[in-house]
C-alpha cells in the first residue's frame, strides 16, 4: 500500500466553519480522497499532518509550533517511504499578525519544498514527489475570524499564480483548489463539508495519475 502525506492547516484538518469542531475523517478531503482512491482500485493510505494555524515559514506570535518549516524534514523521515506529499498551506500567512503578500507566502512555500527535498530519509528509500495545492482565496473574514484575518482577503490575491510559479521552479505538480472550492460564508476562511467533498473529487484523478507515474 502506498503512503501519501498531507501537510496542511485547518482547511485540511477539517475544522467546521464557525466552530472548533472537526469533520469526521471520511468527510475531510484527505479522508474522502483515500476513499475515492480505494474505490477506483488504488490502495493508498493518506496520512494527515494538518495543524490549525500552521503557516509556511512564520511563527504564530500567540501559539507555538505553527511554523511549517520546523520539523518538516523529520516528518518526511518519520512517514517514509512516501509515494507522494500533498502540500496545502498559505492561508494563515495572511493573518493580520503578518504583513505578507502572495509573493512572500510563495517564497515560504519554496522553503518547504526545499526542506522536503533535503529530508534525511533512509538510504534506498525514494524521494517523494510533491503536489502543491494552492488553497482557495480568503473570502470576507467574519465572526471569530474577522480580526484574525483582517485584510487577508486583499493581501492573498495572486497566491495561486505565485505558488504555481514556485512549484514549477521546483519541478512539482500543482493544483489550484480555488478552481473548484471556495471559503465558507460562515467565516470567510474554512471549507464547508460539501467543499471538502468537491476538493477530494477533483484531486482524486490528479493524485491517481501521479501515483501511477511512479509505477
Amino acid at each position: 500500500m502506498q503512503q501519501i502525506l498531507v501537510y496542511g492547516d485547518s482547511l485540511s484538518w477539517g475544522i467546521v466553519p464557525g466552530t472548533r469542531e472537526r469533520l469526521p475523517f471520511g468527510q475531510r478531503w484527505p479522508g474522502a480522497l483515500e476513499g475515492l482512491l480505494a474505490a477506483q482500485g488504488t490502495a493508498a493510505r493518506v496520512i494527515e499532518d494538518c495543524l490549525n494555524g500552521r503557516r509556511t515559514v512564520w511563527d504564530d506570535p500567540f501559539k507555538p509550533g505553527r511554523n511549517g518549516l520546523q520539523g518538516l524534514a523529520q516528518r518526511i523521515e518519520i512517514c517514509s517511504p512516501l509515494a507522494l506529499v500533498v502540500l496545502m498551506l498559505g492561508t494563515n500567512d495572511f493573518q493580520s499578525s503578518h504583513a505578507n503578500t502572495a509573493w512572500h507566502s510563495a517564497q515560504g512555500l519554496g522553503a518547504l519544498l526545499q526542506a522536503i527535498r533535503q529530508a534525511p530519509i533512509e538510504p534506498g528509500m525514494p524521494q517523494p514527489p510533491v503536489l502543491v495545492v494552492a488553497p482557495p482565496p480568503l473570502g470576507t473574514p467574519c465572526g471569530a475570524a474577522a480580526e484574525k484575518f483582517a485584510g487577508g482577503d486583499v493581501r492573498c490575491l495572486g497566491l495561486a499564480a505565485a505558488q504555481q510559479a514556485v512549484a514549477r521552479q521546483h519541478g512539482c505538480a500543482f493544483f489550484d483548489a480555488g478552481t473548484v472550492v471556495q471559503a465558507s460564508r460562515t467565516d470567510g476562511v474554512h471549507l464547508d463539508a460539501d467543499q471538502h467533498a468537491r476538493l477530494a473529487q477533483a484531486l482524486a484523478p490528479v493524485v491517481a495519475g501521479l501515483l501511477a507515474a511512479r509505477g
